[in-house]
C-alpha cells in the first residue's frame, strides 16, 4: 500500500449518476436537478440511469462501466452502494457515493458526509483510493452478510415500512417484533483457516465495516481494519435472551462470550443443513445457495474519499 493519493480529473471524465428512485425517506428523483447542477459545470460528460427496482441496480452501473463511464456515483443507502460497488469491483472505474438511505453506513466510514451537499462537496474535491470488499460466493458486500434472523428482520422491516414509513424507529421496532417470534436456532458448521467447528445460533454477522462495528460498541474493528474477517455468532436461543441482548447492544453493553462468540478469520466457510437459505447482504435480502465462502477481495474497489480526513478507511490509490 502507498500514502500517495489520485485525483480525479473530472473536467475530463465521464460521470454517470445511478439514481434509486426507491431507496431513502424521500423521493430520490427530487434530488435529480441539484446533482446535475453540481456537477454538469465540473465534469467532461455527464449522464444519469434511472432505477425504480433495487434489482435494476447493479445492471445499470454494469452499463455504465461498458459505456464508458470513468465515475460511476449512486445515490441511496447501503443497499444501493453495496450493488453498485458489486458491479465496479475489480474493474478501474471509479465509484462515488451520494447517501440517500436510513443509516448509511458506508457514507459514513468512507467520511464523505451524511447530508447531499456535503457529499458532492467531496466528490468535486476527493481523491481515489483503493478499499478492500467482501465477498460471498462471488457476491460482494461492503458492510456486513448475515445468516439466520436479520434477514428474518429485513422481511418483517419492510412491512413495517410500507404501514408507518421509513425511519429508524421503525427499524427497530421490527428487530424486536422479529425477535420475540422466533423459536429456532440454526446448525453451522464452520471452517474457518482450515479448523471446522460446529454452533447453534439465531444469527451469524459477518463484519467487513470497522465503523459499523465503532458505531455499535462491537469488538473486532481493529481486525477489519487489517483486512480480516470478524464472525458474530449469537449465544442467546430463547425470545427474552435475544431481546435482552439486543437492549444491551442498544446501549453499548454486549459483552463478547455472554452475548455473541467473536471469530476472527482470513477466510470462512459456512456450511448449513438447510442448502438454500435467505442471507442479508448490506440489508438488503437475497436466496443462495450454499456452502458458503467468505472472503476479503483485496483493494478491489476504487471509490472518491475525503482529500484529507480523520480516519482513512481506504489504502490511497496509486
Amino acid at each position: 500500500m502507498t500514502n500517495t493519493s489520485r485525483k480525479l480529473d473530472l473536467p475530463t471524465s465521464k460521470l454517470a449518476l445511478v439514481l434509486n428512485g426507491a431507496a431513502g425517506k424521500k423521493d430520490a428523483l427530487a434530488n435529480e436537478d441539484k446533482i446535475r447542477e453540481r456537477l454538469t459545470p465540473n465534469v467532461g460528460e455527464y449522464v444519469t440511469y434511472s432505477v425504480r427496482s433495487g434489482a435494476d441496480i447493479a445492471g445499470a452501473a454494469q452499463r455504465a462501466a461498458r459505456e464508458g463511464a470513468d465515475v460511476v456515483v449512486a445515490l441511496g443507502g447501503d443497499g444501493t452502494q453495496s450493488a453498485v460497488a458489486g458491479a465496479l469491483a475489480g474493474s478501474d472505474t471509479v465509484m462515488g457515493v451520494l447517501p440517500g438511505g436510513t443509516f448509511n453506513y458506508f457514507a459514513r466510514e468512507l467520511g464523505v458526509g451524511e447530508t447531499l451537499d456535503a457529499a458532492l462537496d467531496t466528490l468535486l474535491s476527493g481523491r481515489v483510493g483503493r478499499m478492500d470488499v467482501g465477498e460471498v460466493n462471488g457476491r460482494i458486500f461492503l458492510n456486513n452478510a448475515s445468516f439466520g434472523v436479520y434477514p428474518k428482520i429485513l422481511e418483517r422491516r419492510e412491512a413495517v415500512y410500507k404501514r408507518w414509513g421509513r425511519s429508524r424507529v421503525a427499524a427497530y421496532w421490527s428487530v424486536l417484533l422479529t425477535l420475540w417470534e422466533l423459536r429456532d436456532p440454526m446448525h453451522l458448521s464452520l471452517t474457518l483457516d482450515g479448523a471446522k467447528r460446529d454452533f447453534r445460533t439465531p444469527l451469524a454477522f459477518v463484519a467487513r465495516s470497522a465503523y459499523q462495528l465503532d458505531n455499535m460498541g462491537l469488538e473486532g474493528a481493529e481486525a477489519v481494519r487489517d483486512g480480516q474477517l470478524a464472525l458474530f455468532l449469537v449465544k442467546g436461543h430463547s425470545p427474552r435472551h435475544l431481546i435482552t441482548a439486543a437492549f444491551r447492544l442498544a446501549i453499548g453493553k454486549t459483552a463478547r462470550g455472554q452475548d455473541f462468540d467473536l471469530l476472527i478469520a482470513d477466510e470462512i466457510l459456512i456450511e448449513t443443513r438447510q442448502l438454500r437459505r435467505l442471507l442479508a447482504f448490506d440489508g438488503e435480502k437475497e436466496r443462495a445457495t450454499g456452502p458458503f465462502r467468505l472472503r476479503v477481495q483485496r483493494d478491489a474497489l476504487s471509490v472518491i474519499v475525503p482529500a484529507e480526513a480523520a480516519h482513512d478507511p481506504v489504502a490511497a490509490a496509486k
